[in-house]
């Protein structure tokens, strides 16, 4: 069935959803904020600032009209980065359809309120809307290249699960469900966090079995403080867990390893962000993790040792030493 769909953000992971969602069938308006992007990109039709190598059907429509791209939209995907969610999804409201379906597709924490995503465009549209957290594995530029995908769409709302598995499967795009919002949004979010430590291992050249370890407690404690708010355990041993994990602390597409081997370079976090457009959404959840893992008493060593970093407390190397002479406990227990 065709349906009329809306993907608000045209970075690289919208650019992408909006081809794919386009190429199974669906008429796709695609917003951006900056007039200028939007002309480029109807032009060229592609992006060459996030994703250049990709050709946009010609059934993508590019906008910079809030109220244009959603007009009679059945299907909402929000691909804003974190710390712009809640303004574009705040200006968006008004023009969204009664009943709509919004898709989350953003991976983070809202800095200051600790809220997940789908919790912030909730707050934003209210009650009539079901949000739907579509995130796992998985890098933009390959869905755009048709390669074969396996995601999660998590949400209270079953139908609204159904609907989405429904609209956006296709030959290489592969949807589990899950209502366990919670555990998939945390998974989501703190696997970047974990992905910066990643790259300095990488960085620094401390091998394999550094890496190994490096991921599995940092799955260790993603899955503590996705426990701790509420979390499923077992949603957090798949996909928008340990699937992610692994893509993200490994795949050398990842922006939040790349930041991480910048960082073990020796370069000032300031320039590693200047030099490219990519938002690495672990910088920006940092502290928003910490203080949610206060909240609840829950203790997240590779989080802190990586925001000592990132605020430019410590070296890279004393964060990973502080991290090896940690007290040593039987692994099933906390920290």
């Amino acid at each position: 069935m065709t349906r009329t769909v809306t993907v608000l953000g045209a970075g690289s992971w919208g650019t992408a959803l909006a081809v794919h969602l386009c190429r199974i069938g669906h008429d796709v308006r695609l917003w951006a904020r900056d007039a200028a992007l939007v002309a480029d990109m109807s032009a060229r039709r592609a992006n060459a600032v996030y994703l250049p190598d990709v050709q946009l059907p010609d059934r993508v429509e590019v906008t910079n009209s809030l109220a244009d791209a959603l007009r009679d939209a059945e299907l909402v995907v929000s691909a804003i980065p974190s710390h712009g969610c809640r303004s574009v999804i705040r200006s968006a409201a008004p023009s969204v359809a009664p009943r709509a379906v919004i898709v989350s597709a953003t991976k983070g924490l809202e800095a200051g309120t600790m809220l997940r995503m789908s919790e912030v465009i909730a707050q934003e549209v209210g009650g009539g809307s079901p949000v739907v957290v579509l995130s796992g594995p998985s890098f933009a530029v390959e869905v755009a290249r048709q390669l074969p995908t396996a995601t999660l769409a998590a949400s209270a709302s079953a139908d609204a699960i159904a609907l989405v598995q429904d609209e956006f499967r296709g030959p290489s795009f592969r949807l589990y469900g899950s209502d366990d919002v919670i555990g998939v949004e945390i998974g989501g979010a703190m696997k970047n966090i974990i992905a910066i430590a990643a790259g300095v291992v990488e960085g620094l050249g401390l091998g394999h079995n550094a890496l190994a370890a490096l991921i599995t407690r940092g799955l260790a404690e993603l899955t503590r403080l996705a426990c701790a708010v509420g979390g499923r355990r077992e949603t957090l041993a798949g996909l928008s867990g340990l699937g992610d994990l692994v893509l993200t602390c490994t795949g050398n597409l990842s922006r939040n390893r790349h930041v991480g081997i910048e960082l073990a370079r020796g370069r000032a976090l300031p320039e590693i962000l200047a030099s490219t457009k990519m938002v690495a959404e672990g910088v920006l959840t940092t502290g928003a993790a910490l203080a949610l893992g206060a909240r609840h008493g829950i203790e997240l060593p590779i989080a802190t040792q990586m925001a000592e970093v990132l605020g430019g407390r410590t070296d890279v190397r004393t964060a990973i030493g502080a991290l090896m002479v940690r007290p040593q406990r039987a692994e099933a227990e906390t920290g």
